[in-house]
């Protein structure tokens, strides 16, 4: 992707010389002559850098006033400025302005796109930088070998690349974002920004800020901007998170966005230009929200593109012992807490629990585990230390040794096939309705487990 340079000079010979070196190396050029012309350029497309000559006639700001406009509103924006006539305290005041570098005039071409090269690279690592600590505690990848996950992983390797719009569905902390954030390391855009906005936790009168940033003019004429999240990811990525809870009218204006690729901040009447691949997702039922006239169709029809279903984790229990290895060493990291292993009957007993609050949830339970569980670092963790809401192995084999005086009333035929049906029910439900695995296990002809399933009145629907 063209990386966009603007260069803002008063001479229209260097601006063409300029433009034309630029160019050869691959990158989109703008041109300014003054301030005015600059500062618009700037509002209506953020480039990846400019290249800003301090000593511009016929223009109501020099070129330090617009360097002061530019850290002002786009603090990040790198800027590389130029002079025939600099001085030492010149170049020392752009410096501690916020400008990359100074280079006098006439200047030699290698030199102005090393530095021009390095200032772009620098500002891109410094953003990639800002990103992973930011998303440092965040899981940005799928984790799991089940139908349901390499389904969901081969739909996500198709469409990745290609920049479609995606919409992501599945409840409520089943690892939509994480989808997303896996659609973005994927695409052609993965070193550009990935933003994601939840449109549930934002109030209505404050989200078209958000998305779309403000203009504000002050009583000094100035006018100071605020970049929304469409702004900040330009040539990136932007997640809207629960697209559903977004007010109507909104929902008007992300339409047109869509469509036209620009729009204007609150207060403003500057048109911005934005190259931004959009992934809504949400865990409602989108078709019945625009039944009931909640959500606007056309809107549904732009941004499902490509629909992506994420599974529950009661539909992927297989997977949850590799998600307790990854929320253990990332609890660990991040808690400064030696690692304990789950022993066999601890991870039974939550592959046999409902996770009403899926993946989000077993992260939480992993947390309290590590920190709260008894027991030395290295000591096993084992069922009876899981939280009061999980419980021990399983509803069905703990209810076989809490009930011992009901079991001490039945014949030893009767408590051996009590004891049969209530295991197998655990690891059924452990292997997710899974036959052959749950056979492998427990060291029984599959055949041989079928007839015992259908003696005993054991359901192996997938729960």
């Amino acid at each position: 992707m063209a990386r966009d340079i603007l260069i803002v000079d008063d001479e229209a010979d260097i601006r063409m010389a300029l433009s034309g070196i630029l160019e050869d190396e691959g990158y989109a050029v703008k041109e300014a002559a003054n301030s005015q012309e600059a500062l618009a350029a700037i509002h209506s497309r953020r480039p990846s850098l400019v290249v800003l000559d301090i000593w511009l006639n016929n223009s109501e700001l020099d070129g330090i006033g617009i360097l002061e406009a530019i850290k002002h509103d786009y603090s990040d924006l790198p800027v590389v400025m130029m002079s025939g006539h600099g001085t030492i305290e010149t170049a020392v005041s752009a410096i501690k302005i916020g400008a990359y570098d100074f280079v006098e005039k006439p200047f030699k071409s290698d030199r102005l796109l090393h530095i021009i090269n390095l200032a772009i690279e620098i500002s891109e690592l410094r953003r990639e930088n800002k990103q992973l600590k930011v998303s440092a505690a965040v899981q940005s990848s799928l984790i799991g070998t089940s139908a349901p996950v390499l389904q969901l992983q081969q739909a996500l390797d198709k469409v990745a690349p290609t920049g479609s719009r995606v919409l992501i569905t599945g409840p409520a902390g089943a690892g939509k974002e994480v989808v997303a954030r896996q659609l973005h390391q994927q695409s052609t855009r993965h070193k550009e920004a990935f933003v994601a906005l939840n449109c549930a936790t934002m109030h209505p009168d404050r989200l078209e800020s958000e998305l779309f940033g403000t203009e504000e003019k002050g009583d000094d004429g100035e006018t100071s901007i605020r970049v929304g999240t469409f702004e900040q990811a330009h040539s990136g990525t932007l997640l809207l998170d629960e697209v559903a809870d977004m007010p109507l009218e909104t929902q008007g204006k992300i339409v047109r966005v869509l469509q036209e690729q620009s729009f204007t901040r609150v207060g403003g009447d500057v048109n911005v230009d934005v190259d931004v691949r959009v992934i809504a997702s949400t865990n409602k039922d989108l078709q019945a929200l625009i039944a009931g006239g909640e959500f606007r169709e056309d809107l549904y029809y732009r941004l499902n593109v490509v629909p992506l279903a994420v599974p529950a984790l009661i539909e992927r229990r297989e997977d949850i012992p590799s998600l307790i290895d990854y929320f253990m060493e990332l609890s660990a990291q991040t808690n400064g807490i030696p690692v304990r292993p789950l022993a066999q009957d601890a991870i039974s007993s939550l592959q046999a629990y409902e996770w009403p609050g899926n993946v989000r949830q077993l992260r939480n339970v992993i947390d309290w585990l590590l920190i709260m569980a008894p027991g030395e670092g290295g000591d096993p963790i084992s069922a009876d230390m899981m939280p009061p809401d999980i419980g021990s192995l399983s509803p069905a084999v703990s209810s076989a040794s809490s009930g011992q005086d009901d079991l001490m009333s039945l014949s030893l035929r009767e408590a051996r096939e009590l004891f049969e049906k209530r295991y197998l029910e655990a690891q059924i439900l452990r292997f997710g309705g899974n036959i052959s695995k749950t056979s492998t296990f427990i060291g029984m002809e599959r055949s041989a487990l079928h007839r015992k399933l259908r003696t005993l009145g054991i359901s192996t629907e997938r729960g």
